[in-house]
């Protein structure tokens, strides 16, 4: 099987993007070129930000359609995050709330990618 290594999004400004991520999750620009950027994210996986107008095959869906889940330790960490995240001016779509797996809330990045955060319940 082939090793997963890259998570890539389609983005408005890459350059932008780049700046947003690496702000908010505190993470170097490693690479940045015309139309693309790159973020360690961990265990060797990298965020990948490609200008939309130079993707190939260009894509077809839209942003929101899927979701980057970011795991915490617990509901206060949740709860923490959500705090910080609207401070920061983060477009919120679910504030933290109880789900079946765990306590989760919801954000936008500049352009509309789904940010879950969430604590599964404690054992």
């Amino acid at each position: 099987m082939p090793d997963f290594s890259f998570l890539l999004l389609h983005v408005d400004d890459h350059a932008a993007s780049a700046r947003f991520y690496h702000q908010l999750l505190e993470l170097p620009i490693v690479d940045q070129k015309d139309d693309f950027a790159m973020l360690p994210l961990q265990d060797g996986v990298m965020l990948g930000l490609w200008a939309k107008a130079t993707v190939e095959p260009a894509g077809a869906a839209q942003s929101g359609a899927n979701e980057i889940a970011f795991t915490v330790a617990d509901a206060a960490t949740v709860e923490a995050t959500h705090a910080d995240w609207v401070r920061r001016g983060l477009t919120i779509l679910q504030a933290p709330t109880q789900m079946s797996f765990g306590t989760t809330f919801v954000a936008v990045d500049p352009d509309g990618h789904r940010l879950r955060v969430f604590a599964p319940p404690a054992a």
